[in-house]
């Protein structure tokens, strides 16, 4: 009987001893065991996603329970609000946020701010694990935006770029009106606005020309085959030549805003190279660049547009009440439409095209932003957060747009949507805002330029200024 006692205690004091070692490996400030004390039971790996933009919640905490059910791990998804995003992350990854937030594995953030990020070991290099930074799956601009000194920081989820909106309806109204006119030809860059197949003019330039009906369809069809237009002057042209209905203005857009300007300068105005990361690539002050600005000097003559009155918003909507037969929009603008169109309120045809040139002999191109997808490089579960990033990117990607109205950077998604694919196209050449931290007011002062070349100041003294005012900043750090 002795015996059985002395042997019951020393099982209990073993049982005891392994309890108390097994207690000491349980994470006891998880949220699984705060919020469940059973949940210590069942334990499953987690990681933390920051995301800064409301509008991405439905898309993060739908992705988190799919991605969370298929693999039997748990993702924890965080919103955090703070005016500097970084700092926050970078706060709680060095545990200065006084406890109150848990590091992340994973956070979205603008791409601009990624040297920033790797540089702070906050921004890892991915490790790709389903193959996916390639161009089969990203346009260039994409993988672009997401290097650094030739590696892929981050991963690209969604992007914003700028594209051409035209009013359908009018279009053709102007190919009906030069289809009536013995001298109208529009000559379309490589098109050659011939039309042999139409009757000899008479010598007598004195004598009206009078076309039969089937010629004015044939000869309104043939202009409106080529009537998008390709360059500016194409849209002068069009101005010099079309009789639009009344209240309907030809050509405005946001002048105040450098996103939709850029293209002007964009395919001339370097800094930082393709990938906005190299110091040693600053051209700025060049003769392109200033021949471009001299065409958007222009345009305020012709078109009279009163930069203080107009916002993108105003802009879109007198495109939306069929007030405009061109504009220059983003990516929101597919959504309004297509909802316009469907309500009954915007009753004609419309079309989206690429950012027309600025000349014949001058190229445009557009600036872009993208969303990225980075790692922690200080989390400790870096394989499940790579693989939940690229199942944000790709995986999942299919229901960005419908859950958040952001276009995937992604090419394999939304290819039965015509307008989108529009703006992957003008995506897939643009140029993506440089990441270089000396420049990070490149933008303000490209929207200052553009606003002082606008109001008629000298082209040539802005842009040397500053292209001075770049490489002084990027010299002195």
């Amino acid at each position: 009987m002795q015996m059985s006692k002395r042997c019951l205690a020393v099982l209990l004091v073993a049982v005891l001893t392994l309890g108390l070692y097994g207690a000491s490996l349980i994470d006891w400030n998880s949220e699984d065991i705060q919020d469940n004390p059973l949940a210590l039971f069942n334990q499953k790996e987690t990681i933390r996603v920051w995301y800064g933009d409301e509008s991405l919640a439905n898309y993060i905490s739908s992705a988190a329970v799919a991605y969370g059910e298929e693999n039997n791990v748990r993702i924890l998804p965080y919103y955090m609000a703070e005016s500097d995003y970084l700092e926050a992350i970078n706060s709680a990854t060095l545990g200065d946020s006084d406890g109150m937030l848990s590091m992340p594995d994973v956070y979205l953030i603008s791409h601009e701010s990624l040297e920033r990020a790797y540089l702070a070991g906050l921004a890892v290099p991915v490790d790709d694990p389903a193959g996916v930074m390639n161009e089969n799956v990203f346009p260039r601009a994409a993988l672009s935006s997401v290097s650094y000194h030739g590696k892929s920081v981050a991963y690209p989820l969604y992007y914003e770029t700028s594209a051409l909106l035209y009013n359908e309806t009018y279009l053709y109204e102007w190919a009906r009106q030069q289809a009536g006119k013995a001298d109208g030809e529009i000559n379309v860059e490589g098109e050659g606005g011939e039309f042999e197949e139409l009757d000899e003019l008479p010598d007598d330039e004195n004598s009206p020309v009078i076309f039969d009906e089937e010629t004015i369809a044939l000869r309104t069809q043939q202009f409106f085959e080529r009537a998008i237009p390709t360059t500016v002057s194409d849209i002068l042209q069009m101005a010099d030549s079309f009789d639009p209905p009344e209240g309907v203005d030809i050509f405005s857009w946001d002048v105040s805003d450098i996103f939709y300007n850029y293209y002007f300068v964009g395919n001339y105005m370097n800094l930082g190279g393709e990938a906005g990361d190299d110091r040693n690539q600053i051209d700025i002050y060049n003769q392109e660049t200033i021949s471009c600005l001299g065409i958007y000097q222009g345009l305020n003559q012709f078109f009279s547009i009163d930069s203080s009155a107009e916002s993108y918003e105003s802009v879109l909507q007198d495109f939306l009440e069929g007030k405009l037969m061109f504009t220059i929009a983003t990516t929101d603008a597919v959504a309004a439409l297509a909802s316009a169109k469907e309500e009954g309120s915007f009753a004609y045809d419309y079309g989206i095209a690429l950012m027309p040139d600025p000349s014949p002999e001058l190229a445009g191109r557009s600036m872009s932003v993208t969303g990225a997808v980075a790692v922690n490089g200080y989390s400790k579960h870096k394989d499940l957060a790579n693989d939940f990033a690229t199942f944000l990117v790709d995986g999942y990607a299919e229901n960005l747009y419908d859950l958040t109205g952001k276009v995937p950077a992604n090419r394999n998604v939304n290819q039965d949507n015509g307008a989108l694919q529009i703006f992957l196209a003008e995506y897939e050449d643009s140029m993506p805002l440089p990441k270089l931290m000396e420049a990070s007011n490149y933008w303000i002062q490209l929207e200052v330029l553009f606003a002082k070349v606008w109001n008629g100041e000298d082209v040539n003294a802005l842009v040397e200024r500053l292209d001075q005012q770049m490489r002084t900043q990027l010299v002195k750090n």
